[in-house]
């Protein structure tokens, strides 16, 4: 499933969940023009959350309770966990190869952890609709989009 097919099951989820509102008269419009002024330039009312004009903000509030972001920062370090060995020899000591390379090479480490993001993005992997504040797993978007079809 690409980016634009998942939009718009993203904006057909927020089209229910969300009933049209005028704020000029401060009314539900569950038949999209408001009864009252005749305006159809309406708002969308999130039950319990607040109104605010498009579906952008309806469908960030609706993954942010349905789904868990992804700790990228604990999920690179697993990734490097699973690739390199747990321990690395200097001399006669061993040490944890990732508190290692954190501490020793910060700037390393945070170029690495930016081009394995944009790898796992690219990948299909995990995926964003905020310009990168908050990446989702695909495979649990994909499951939570196919339950809510199943439930419509």
């Amino acid at each position: 499933m690409n980016k634009e097919e998942i939009q718009s099951k993203l904006e057909g989820i927020a089209l229910k969940r969300t009933i049209a509102f005028c704020y000029h008269d401060y009314i539900e419009c569950p038949n999209g023009r408001c009864p009252k002024c005749g305006s159809d330039d309406l708002m969308r009312l999130l039950p319990s959350y607040g109104c605010e004009y498009g579906l952008n903000w309806v469908i960030k509030e609706i993954l942010r309770s349905e789904l868990e972001p992804v700790n990228l920062a604990d999920s690179f370090e697993s990734s490097i966990r699973d690739c390199y060995p747990e321990d690395t020899q200097v001399a006669w000591a061993k040490f944890d190869t990732v508190s290692i390379l954190k501490e020793l090479d910060p700037i390393s480490w945070e170029c690495a952890q930016g081009d394995w993001e944009s790898m796992e993005e690219s990948e299909g992997n995990i995926i964003s609709f905020d310009c990168g504040s908050n990446y989702y797993q695909m495979s649990e978007l994909e499951d939570f989009l196919e339950e809510s079809e199943q439930a419509s």
